[in-house]
């Protein structure tokens, strides 16, 4: 299992030593994303916790030995990462969905990439090297796919203007959780007097901004890394031995719950081309998912549809819903039945033989 590198410490065999060189971006109101860029500028070996210098006089930030989100510029060569300018158009690499056949087909990413999006182009894959340094190249190369579908795309998106919802829909709620609000709300208030001579300044603030950025970068790193990676290994296993749980081949067991595991089954699905189109039911999709919680309780959770979080494939039966412990036993006829949620996507159980009961229960209400 891999650990991620501390490189800034001095125990680490992979510290990297601080750069002189300097990084400019824009004064001003800063934005998750050029404080995001300068964060992962910061964590090469080029970079190395290099000083920042946020103006927007040419005559500066030329000097600087390299530039975002400002200048209007977008130069690898020369180190210029701007975005805004007219006729840009620079994407990342096209979204690649696994179809049921088990082919792939590509689609064009939503969003041009912000200034951040071009640093992560071509330093993302050395950021996690130096956090990872041991990963393998297929996991380094899947890991910086992931990271853009999960983190770095919507900074992209939320800063070049593209709409989360599609026309005509509107949100049922307002969100002021995101990680681009809550670096908006470090910025001086427009009715505040802020300079940089004060304690606190602007940008002192941004350097907050930026440590943000970079955490929740290094979080979902982490999980992708430490979990995603070795749960895949769980899921293979799991649905490969999916007829030694039920001879339907529509149950699978994992040995303790927590893992990330309906993204891998998906694609796991399509590889073996499983569908429900399928005549020979031991070839169609997996319905159940049996494990453990924290307390010892075996859980038997229902599939979702894919790209839907609340509804299943198939759900625990509707007379069973809202009931608990010996309720549930009496109308179950499962002993050691101990609960299933009103909304019927999962239920729990005292021993594994329950939890699987429960799922064989289900299933036979699928017409």
């Amino acid at each position: 299992m891999y650990k991620r590198s501390k490189l800034s410490s001095t125990s680490s065999s992979n510290e990297i030593p601080p750069s002189s060189k300097t990084i400019a971006t824009h004064s001003g109101t800063f934005q998750a994303d050029e404080a995001l860029g300068v964060w992962l500028l910061r964590q090469t070996s080029t970079y190395r916790n290099s000083p920042v210098i946020r103006t927007r006089d040419p005559a500066i930030y030329s000097k600087a030995d390299i530039v975002i989100d400002v200048g209007g510029i977008y130069d690898h060569e020369r180190r210029l990462y701007d975005h805004h300018q007219r006729d840009y158009n620079e994407r990342f690499e096209a979204k690649l969905k696994r179809l049921p056949d088990g082919s792939t087909e590509e689609s064009e990413r939503c969003t041009k990439l912000s200034a951040s999006g071009l640093v992560y182009r071509h330093y993302g894959r050395e950021v996690i090297h130096n956090f990872y340094p041991e990963l393998q190249e297929s996991h380094l190369d899947w890991t910086y796919t992931k990271m853009y579908d999960r983190f770095m795309e919507s900074v992209d998106a939320v800063d070049t203007g593209v709409e989360p919802f599609p026309e005509g829909f509107k949100p049922l709620y307002s969100d002021s959780t995101g990680l681009s609000i809550r670096v908006s709300r470090l910025n001086p208030r427009w009715n505040e007097e802020c300079t940089d001579e004060d304690e606190n300044g602007p940008d002192d603030r941004f350097e907050i901004a930026s440590g943000l950025c970079g955490q929740e970068f290094l979080d979902i790193l982490t999980g992708v890394v430490e979990s995603d990676i070795p749960a895949k290994t769980f899921v293979e296993t799991a649905v490969k031995q999916r007829f030694d749980v039920d001879s339907s081949g529509k149950i699978i067991c994992f040995p303790s719950g927590g893992l990330p595991w309906k993204g891998h089954l998906y694609n796991m699905e399509k590889d073996m081309g499983l569908s429900d189109d399928n005549d020979d039911a031991q070839n169609q999709l997996i319905k159940f998912v049996l494990y453990t919680d924290q307390g010892g309780m075996w859980r038997v959770q229902a599939v979702p549809i894919e790209g839907r979080k609340f509804d299943n494939r198939l759900g625990l039966p509707e007379p069973w819903r809202g009931v608990r412990d010996e309720d549930l036993e009496k109308i179950s006829g499962i002993k050691g039945a101990k609960f299933c949620h009103a909304a019927g996507f999962i239920g729990g159980a005292q021993t594994y033989e329950g939890a699987l009961e429960m799922a064989r229960a289900a299933l036979k209400t699928d017409s």
